[in-house]
Formats: structure tokens, sequence, C-alpha cells
């Protein structure tokens, strides 16, 4: 283990934060360009294929609960190195995952070690990067969504180029391979990491957790979905599986950029809302162009969408850190609100399967998703930043546990440096 100590080794932590951030999606992004394939030789159905979204979602939510239990108990560093080498093995079992239950058994098994990562490793950011908090979440952001990006484009190809399906699947265990031996090198040993026993209960007990917690699983519902289903819906219409999973990574890309960008444009922005219900308006146009002439303009419907989605995550996780003055408890509810989001955004993409075997169609489900939209456009109405205080101030806590809460003085959001 390394102390961080010279200018190599923090450049070798930057580096470990985004090789991180890179391998959490590649493995879900690289099933719908290879659907038809997994189809052909696991004899998967389409609710069969949405479980290999479905499963890694769920876990990302369950385990978003127990994050802070995990690092007290077995450290922050030692965390994210196990859960990397449960990537990695995760890819390369899929080697020899011939059958539907095999897949689906390596995607629980990478999506666990995903979701661990997702849970501990903001709180690392934030400890090593006190000052640049903003700039490397971005950074993380970024190469979360690149990485997806690459898992789209790069499947199917390594899948021709090499007759195997299994392999276009697999080799993402490379990556998976590099981030495990650079963070095993530069992450630092647990130290000034402060115990975090009793927060979450605290916050549960306000509603306001709970509304964050939908409206970040209804968006993200999106994110499931099409994710899911973008690749395969083209398909049905003529497109190839290099073609379509193109479409993927141009939203990969497109979400990566908006996340980044936007948040900057609203860094003055005492108020989100208005670029809340930007981001929301842009989700609308891509999913009904999606639903009602996707052969029209597909390439301007998914760049919307994705600049939709990826500046409403960000935005969303800017939101709720504006809701409380303290970091930590900041952190708790920002890590609450994504446990129980991704336990909601787990089931439209099954949804989605379900409306597409019942018609015939996937223009149902992307309708769907317009009017999931508008319906947390109005619930956005409700994060009004004069009313953070309220909202954090339980109804019947000691007063000892109001004070750990509540801030000392009005709440005001956060000024980025992004």
């Amino acid at each position: 283990m390394m102390q961080v100590q010279s200018a190599l080794v923090r450049a070798m932590l930057v580096a470990a934060v985004a090789l991180t951030g890179f391998n959490l999606r590649p493995f879900i992004t690289s099933i719908g360009p290879l659907a038809g394939n997994i189809q052909e030789h696991t004899g998967l159905g389409l609710q069969g294929m949405a479980m290999l979204t479905l499963v890694p979602m769920l876990l990302m939510g369950c385990v978003a609960f127990i994050g802070p239990a995990l690092q007290n108990t077995f450290g922050a560093r030692r965390s994210i190195i196990a859960a990397l080498l449960v990537i990695c093995c995760g890819c390369a079992l899929r080697l020899l995952s011939i059958s539907g239950w095999s897949l689906i058994a390596t995607a629980a098994l990478i999506g666990l070690g995903s979701a661990v990562i997702q849970a501990i490793f903001p709180g690392i950011i934030k400890r090593e990067f006190a000052r640049q908090v903003g700039p490397m979440m971005g950074l993380y952001s970024a190469m979360l969504m690149g990485g997806g990006a690459l898992g789209a484009v790069t499947a199917p190809d390594v899948s021709s180029s090499t007759g195997l399906w299994t392999v276009g699947l697999a080799w993402f265990a490379l990556p998976a391979a590099a981030a495990l031996l650079l963070a095993w090198c530069v992450l630092p040993i647990d130290k000034g990491m402060s115990r975090t026993e009793g927060t979450a209960r605290r916050l549960l007990a306000r509603p306001r957790t709970w509304l964050l917690m939908l409206c970040f699983g209804l968006m993200n519902g999106g994110y499931t979905s099409v994710v899911a289903w973008l690749a395969p819906a083209f398909q049905e219409r003529g497109w190839s599986a290099g073609a379509s999973g193109g479409l993927l990574a141009v939203l990969a890309v497109s979400q990566a950029l908006s996340a980044l960008t936007l948040p900057w444009f609203a860094r003055n922005a005492l108020d989100r809302r208005p670029w809340l219900w930007f981001t929301l308006a842009m989700q609308g146009i891509g999913f009904a162009g999606l639903a009602l002439a996707p052969d029209l303009a597909a390439l301007a419907w998914v760049i919307i969408l994705g600049c939709g989605l990826g500046g409403c995550f960000a935005l969303l996780m800017i939101v709720a850190l504006d809701h409380l003055p303290d970091p930590a408890q900041a952190g708790a509810l920002t890590a609450l609100m994504q446990g129980g989001g991704f336990l909601i955004a787990a089931t439209p993409a099954w949804l989605v399967a379900l409306l597409h075997d019942m018609t015939g169609s996937y223009k149902v489900g992307w309708m769907g998703h317009v009017a999931t939209v508008l319906v947390v456009a109005i619930l956005v109405w409700r994060f009004a930043p004069g009313r953070y205080a309220v909202a954090m101030r339980a109804p019947a806590v000691t007063r000892t546990q109001q004070d750990m809460l509540l801030p000392a003085a009005p709440v005001m959001p956060i000024h980025d440096t992004r």
C-alpha cells in the first residue's frame, strides 16, 4: 500500500478513479447489441434477457443501503479491491456461460461488485479530493458512461472477429483486471473515514428521502429500458448488431457530455429545477421520437434522450447534496436516493419486455416512459431550495437526533466548481 505523497502517485490515483468508473457499465450495455446471439444460443426469451439488466439493478439498489455498514466492517479500500476482483472474475466466467441461467448468474456477480463500488467509491473521492470533488465526480461519472459506450461498440466487434459471442462479453475482464491492479497499488489505506451508524435510519424517516428515491428511480428506469431494448428495437427494424450497438454508444457519449456540462452551466443557479425540467423535456422528446417516428431521425432521438438522461442523473445527485449542509449526511442521503432509486429502476426494463410480448412492439413501452417523465416533472416542483430545511426536519425525533440531522443555518445549494 502506498501513501499519496507524489504527483505521480496522485496522477495514478486519478487514473484509478477513471478506470474504476469505466468498469461499472460495459457488462450491461454489451448485452443489447448481442441480444440476437444470446437468445439463439441460450434460449432466453425477452423477459429472461431483461433479467440480465434487472438483477444487477436490484443489487445496486440493495447494496446501496448497506454500503456504510460494509465500509465500517471491512474498510473502503478492501471493499473496493474485493469488488473489482468480483467484477473481473464475473466477466471472465462469461467466457464459459452458454446457458441462460449461467449468464444471469454472472450478471448478478458483476452487478454485486459494481453495487459495492457505487455505494462506497464516492466517499473515497470526497476524502482524497476534498477540494476537487466536483471535477472528480464528473470524471468518475463520465468514465462510467464512457465505459457503457465502449461496451456497446466493442462487444459486437469482438464477437464478430472471434466468432464467439461469449468472448464479446468476457473480454471486459481485461480492463477490470487493470483497474484491480491499479487500485491495489494506489488506493490509500483507510484513515479519517467517519462512521455513519444510524444516519440512514434517521434519513429514512423523512418523506423527502423517499421523494428523491422515487424521482431518481423513475428517471433511471428510462435508462435501464433504453440500455436493454434500444439495440433490439432497431434490430427488429433491420439494423445490424454493430449499427444498433453504435446507437447505444452514441447514447452513452451523449450522457457523459451532458453529465459533465449541464452541472457546470447550472453551477450558479440556487434553484436547479429549471435545469431538471430542461433535461426531462429532452427525455420526453427522445422517448416520443423512438415511439412515434423511430426511422425519421433515430440518431437525433438517441442524442436528445442521452443528453436528457445524463444531465438529469448528475443534477439529481447535486439536488440531493443540496438538501443538507453536512457532507457526511448529504452523502448518506445521496446513497439512499441511489439505493431506492435503483430498486425502482430495475422494473421498467422488464415491463417494456412484457409490453413488447403483449403488443409485438416497443412503442407502448417508450410511450410509457414519456408518461413517467411527465410524472417526474410534476414531482420536481417540490424541490424548491428554500424548503430544503423544512423538508429534512422529522416530525417526531428526539432533540439530539434533530440536532444531528438539521442544519444549524438555512440550507443553501452547493456552488459547483465544475
